[in-house]
């Protein structure tokens, strides 16, 4: 039993070990590994296995042993960020397999990358034909950056000079039928503000799975109930929709009129209006 309690011990001590080096190392330690960061992980792993299991050997050179290999990650980071040149050595550099459209075979062979591997990392990023592509990098970590050429490139509101709204984060309001208040307030909207909205689209507080207030200020939920559909909002659509009608009944009034006074008029604030329409309509038309 005494062994058993030993194990016990040195696991739950090794396990606060590898977290504080973990929390020294970084989070880059658990996400994008280097070469040098993976065989250390593995290293370090291997000796933390070896110190809770096995009883032979001595404890504390098994405990020695990580804090030496975290040291030397943290080492290994450090000159990392201080040093281009060493942080190329240690962390390798991105190697150009497609330029300007032209596959470098020499490049794919010094990676000891084959036309197969690199077929299946462009189909991960949707590209089933090299001829499609302009620029392709093999990062270090083993990733492929691909940039298509323009022609194959989805259109964007940039390529047809449309200006767009800026973002915002969505703020979750309602969660598990509760209000979140802190971000209630980062919205700018107010308790009295939240039920006329709910009470809008005919929903209760308690049947609300998940709300958020979107950064035009628009409520949309999600209820436990999948079988009762939510209303969409519908006042921009709404607003967009009066203008409209309003830009298209002054052009009508401007035809309809025999005073050319009146009818300039009409004519001038429908040109006015039709063209804050057209600043209006990507904020409004969705």
């Amino acid at each position: 039993m005494n062994g058993y309690l030993n194990i016990f011990f040195r696991s739950v001590i090794f396990i606060l070990i590898l977290f504080l080096i973990t929390k020294v190392v970084g989070k880059k330690q658990i996400s994008q590994l280097t070469f040098f960061e993976y065989v250390a992980g593995i290293t370090i792993g291997s000796i933390a296995g070896e110190a809770v299991t096995g009883l032979e050997k001595n404890f504390l050179q098994g405990a020695f042993g990580i804090l030496i290999f975290g040291f030397v990650t943290f080492l290994t980071d450090y000159f990392s960020l201080k040093s281009k040149k060493f942080r190329d050595i240690v962390e390798g550099s991105g190697t150009v397999i497609i330029k300007e459209g032209k596959l470098l075979e020499d490049n794919l062979k010094k990676e000891k990358y084959t036309i197969d591997n690199l077929l299946t990392l462009l189909r991960q990023k949707n590209v089933f034909n090299v001829a499609d592509v302009e620029f392709a990098v093999l990062e270090p970590q083993g990733k492929l950056s691909v940039l298509l050429k323009k022609e194959n490139r989805p259109l964007t509101p940039k390529d047809l000079k449309m200006k767009m709204p800026n973002e915002k984060e969505p703020y979750t309001i309602i969660m598990d039928g509760k209000i979140m208040d802190d971000a209630l307030r980062w919205s700018g909207k107010s308790r009295g503000w939240l039920y006329t909205e709910l009470e809008k689209m005919n929903a209760t507080l308690d049947n609300v799975f998940l709300g958020q207030v979107d950064s035009y200020g628009e409520l949309t939920l999600d209820l436990y109930d999948d079988k009762i559909k939510v209303p969409q909002p519908q006042q921009r659509p709404l607003l967009l929709a009066s203008l409209k009608k309003t830009q298209a009944d002054l052009e009508i009034f401007a035809l309809s009129t025999e005073c050319e006074k009146s009818k300039a008029m009409y004519q001038k604030n429908a040109t006015l209006l039709q063209e804050t329409i057209a600043k209006l309509e990507p904020y409004l038309s969705k």
